[in-house]
C-alpha cells in the first residue's frame, strides 16, 4: 500500500491527467510542426516557383508564419493559421486536413447562382417539407444571425482552389455543411441554427434548422506526441479497385505515383464526382451504359434536329471496375457510337480527377489521330533520381518490355540533368508511354467531338479538356475548368500536430503555351485552367429552376453547328 505522502501525489497526478492531456501544443511545438510543414512543400511542392510568378507568395517566407503559430491561443487556432498557410497557393490540390472525422449537416446543398447563395437541393430525410418548406433557388440571407457573404468569406480561408470561382462556391456549400478535417471549428455549434431564406417571392422566411452531427470533434491536439496517423476523412485517395489486369509492375513506382490526379470530394458541390449530371437530359434521350455505381460511364444517345447525338458522362478518371475492365466497356461505347451516331458529346462537368492513364487511354480512343499527351514536371530531388534509378535497374533485371526501359532511360535522364542544373523542376515528363507523342486506340471515334466542362472539372479532367483542345478534337463549352493541374500526394504534416497535407507533385505541361487575359502566357494548367471554345455559364437561378433545360438547349445547338460545320 501507498504511504499516505505518496498517495497524495498518486491522486494528484491522476486529477491532472485529463487536463494533461487537453493541453494544448506548446509554442516550440508548434514552430516544429510549422517549419515540418513548410520543409515538405520546399521538397516536394512542383509549382513553387509558379505561386511567386503568379501571386507572389513564397511558402519559404516563414517568419509571419511562425510569429502567428507561436502567439496562437489554442490548437485550433494553430490549425486555422496552418490551413490558411496551404490555401493561400491557391492550389486545388494542395489542403491541409486535420484530424477528426466530425461534420455538420443542415441537410441543404447550398451554390452561387448569379452571384447569390441559394439552395439546390434539399435532403428530405433530414427535412421533411411538411416542418421545413425550403425549397431549391431559395436564397441564404444568414445563419445564426451572420451575414451569408461574411460566412462565404470566413470560409474561403480554409478552401483550396486554384480557381477563384470554385474556391466561392465551396464556401456556399459550408454554409450547410461543415466539415471539421477542413474548417478548425465546424464543431462550435449549437444543436440548431437560425437561418433566414428570402423564399422564390423575394418573402423573408426564418427557419430553425436542426445540426445533423457525426463523428468526434477534435479540440486540442495535446501535448503528448503520438505517431501521425490518417483519419477516414484524410486517406489517400484510392484510384478505384484495380484488378488483377491492373496490377502496375514495381519497376512501374515512380511512374505510377505520378498518375494520381484526383480530388476526395468534401462536400464542394451537388454531384461532384457523381454518375449523375445536375441538368436534365435532353428530350428523347435513351441511356444505355450507366445504371449500376459500377458502371465507369455514363453513355446514351438524343435526337436533335434530325441528327443523332451520343452523350457520354465521366464522373471521374477512378473506374470502379479497374481500368482494364472499363476499357473494354469504353471499346464497345465508342464502337456503337460509331455506327449510330453523328457527333459525341462528353461530359467532364463535376468530375473529381482519377488515374492519369486511364484518362490518357480514353483520349487514344476519342482522338483519331496522333496526338501529344501531357507531360508533367516534378520538383526533383534526390528521392526523385533514385526512385528512377532503381526503377530502370529493376526494369531491366526484370526483363521488361523494351519501351518501358526506354521510358525509364528517358526519365532519370531528364531528372539527373534537372538535378546536376539546380533547376526547379524538370521538363516536362511521359508517364504513361515512351514518348508524349500518343498514337489513336483501334476504332477510336472519328465523328465530331465536343466537351462539356465546368470549374469543378478538376485534375484528370483538366488534363482530359486540355489534351482534347490541344488536339483540335472539337469545341469546348461551358466554363473554365478548375486550374488543378497536375499530380496529387498526402503526407503527415508533424509528430505534434497529427494531422495531414496534400501538395501538387507534378504539374501538367500542354504543347503549347496558353494565352489569357489574368495570367502570364505558360504552358501550364495550373491556375490558368482550360478555357472554353464556347463560353455558358450553367451557374444561373434559371437553369437551376428548370432542371439545367436552357443549358441543354445551348449546348445542343452548339453541337448541331458543329456537326454541320463538319460536314462535307
Amino acid at each position: 500500500m501507498l504511504r499516505k505522502p505518496f498517495r497524495s501525489l498518486y491522486w494528484m497526478f491522476l486529477a491532472a491527467v485529463p487536463a494533461l492531456l487537453r493541453a494544448d501544443l506548446t509554442a516550440d511545438q508548434k514552430e516544429f510542426d510549422m517549419r515540418a510543414l513548410a520543409a515538405h512543400y520546399a521538397k516536394h511542392y512542383a509549382p513553387y516557383e509558379w505561386k511567386i510568378e503568379l501571386f507572389r507568395f513564397d511558402l519559404l517566407e516563414l517568419r509571419p508564419w511562425i510569429s502567428r503559430a507561436r502567439a496562437s491561443r489554442d490548437d485550433l487556432e494553430f490549425y486555422e493559421i496552418c490551413a490558411e498557410y496551404v490555401t493561400s497557393l491557391r492550389d486545388t490540390h494542395s489542403s491541409f486536413i486535420l484530424p477528426t472525422n466530425f461534420s455538420a449537416s443542415l441537410g441543404l446543398s447550398i451554390d452561387i447562382y448569379d452571384g447569390k447563395p441559394l439552395v439546390d437541393a434539399v435532403n428530405r430525410t433530414l427535412l421533411p417539407l411538411s416542418r421545413f418548406p425550403v425549397v431549391a433557388g431559395w436564397e441564404v440571407v444568414s445563419v445564426d444571425g451572420v451575414p451569408a457573404e461574411t460566412l462565404i468569406d470566413r470560409f474561403s480561408r480554409f478552401v483550396s482552389s486554384g480557381n477563384a470561382v470554385s474556391r466561392r462556391r465551396t464556401a456556399a456549400n459550408y454554409l450547410g455543411f461543415r466539415p471539421q478535417s477542413r474548417i478548425p471549428r465546424a464543431h462550435e455549434i449549437g444543436d440548431a441554427a437560425e437561418v433566414v431564406f428570402l423564399d422564390r417571392d423575394g418573402q423573408e422566411v426564418t427557419l430553425t434548422i436542426p445540426w445533423t452531427k457525426q463523428g468526434t470533434p477534435l479540440t486540442s491536439a495535446g501535448r503528448l506526441p503520438s505517431p501521425p496517423f490518417r483519419t477516414a476523412a484524410a486517406r489517400a485517395p484510392a484510384a478505384g479497385a484495380a484488378g488483377e489486369e491492373d496490377i502496375t509492375p514495381p519497376y512501374l513506382a515512380p511512374l505510377a505515383e505520378l498518375r494520381n490526379e484526383r480530388v476526395e470530394p468534401a462536400g464542394e458541390v451537388l454531384n461532384y464526382g457523381s454518375r449523375f449530371p445536375v441538368w436534365a437530359y435532353p428530350a428523347g434521350y435513351q441511356q444505355r451504359v450507366g445504371a449500376s455505381a459500377s458502371d465507369p460511364l455514363v453513355s446514351g444517345s438524343f435526337p436533335a434536329q434530325g441528327l443523332r447525338i451520343g452523350l457520354i458522362r465521366i464522373p471521374n478518371f477512378s473506374p470502379p471496375p479497374g481500368a482494364a475492365a472499363a476499357l473494354r466497356v469504353w471499346d464497345a461505347e465508342i464502337a456503337w457510337m460509331q455506327e449510330n451516331t453523328d457527333g459525341l458529346i462528353v461530359d467532364v462537368m463535376r468530375n473529381n480527377g482519377g488515374d492519369a492513364c486511364y484518362n490518357e487511354e480514353i483520349q487514344r480512343r476519342l482522338i483519331p489521330y496522333e496526338f501529344r499527351g501531357l507531360g508533367r514536371e516534378i520538383r526533383v530531388t534526390t528521392r526523385w533520381v533514385n526512385s528512377f534509378a532503381s526503377a530502370l535497374l529493376l526494369a531491366r533485371q526484370s526483363n521488361a518490355p523494351p519501351h518501358v526501359i526506354a521510358q525509364l532511360e528517358r526519365n532519370l535522364e531528364e531528372v539527373q540533368r534537372t538535378f546536376a542544373e539546380n533547376r526547379g523542376r524538370s521538363g516536362p515528363l511521359p508517364i504513361c508511354a515512351e514518348t508524349l507523342t500518343r498514337q489513336p486506340a483501334p476504332g477510336a471515334y472519328t465523328k465530331p467531338v465536343m466537351v462539356l466542362v465546368d470549374p469543378y472539372s478538376t485534375s484528370a479532367a483538366d488534363g482530359f479538356a486540355a489534351a482534347l483542345q490541344d488536339a483540335g478534337r472539337g469545341p469546348l463549352f461551358g466554363m473554365r475548368t478548375n486550374g488543378a493541374g497536375g499530380t496529387t500526394g498526402n503526407f503527415p504534416t508533424g509528430l505534434f500536430s497529427e494531422s495531414l497535407a496534400s501538395h501538387t507533385t507534378a504539374m501538367h505541361h500542354r504543347r503549347q503555351p496558353v494565352v489569357t487575359p489574368d495570367y502570364p502566357t505558360a504552358n501550364y494548367v495550373e491556375n490558368i485552367g482550360v478555357r472554353p471554345d464556347i463560353q455558358y455559364d450553367i451557374m444561373t437561378r434559371e437553369n437551376l429552376l428548370d432542371a439545367g433545360r436552357p443549358f441543354v438547349r445551348a449546348f445542343t445547338e452548339a453541337m448541331v453547328e458543329h456537326i454541320q460545320r463538319s460536314q462535307p
